[in-house]
């Protein structure tokens, strides 16, 4: 019988956006604080993006801080993903 790994404690980062200036990092945590930033969010309707990947790099933003250059292109696509179900859901 084969074990599972250990799964890696949850990280989430929030992000706000305001144009023109960029996205900036309004909250992070892993584990339970992580967990509570996703609930926190599902409970009041703000579209999840899961992206592992983008979650580690944005978490090495301090808070309150706009996203560096290297990553708007990434978070730039999370943007669209979150327009489009805002969108879809005004409609529904």
């Amino acid at each position: 019988m084969s074990e599972e790994p250990p799964r890696k404690p949850v990280l989430a980062v929030a992000l706000t956006y305001e144009a023109p200036r960029a996205p900036k990092v309004v909250a992070m945590g892993r584990g339970e604080v992580g967990q509570r930033i996703i609930d926190t969010a599902r409970a009041h309707g703000v579209p999840l993006k899961e992206d592992p990947i983008l979650a580690e790099a944005l978490s090495t933003v301090e808070l309150d801080t706009e996203i560096p250059e290297a990553l708007y292109r990434a978070v730039a696509v999370v943007i669209g993903f979150v327009l489009r179900a805002n969108s879809r859901r005004s409609l529904g």
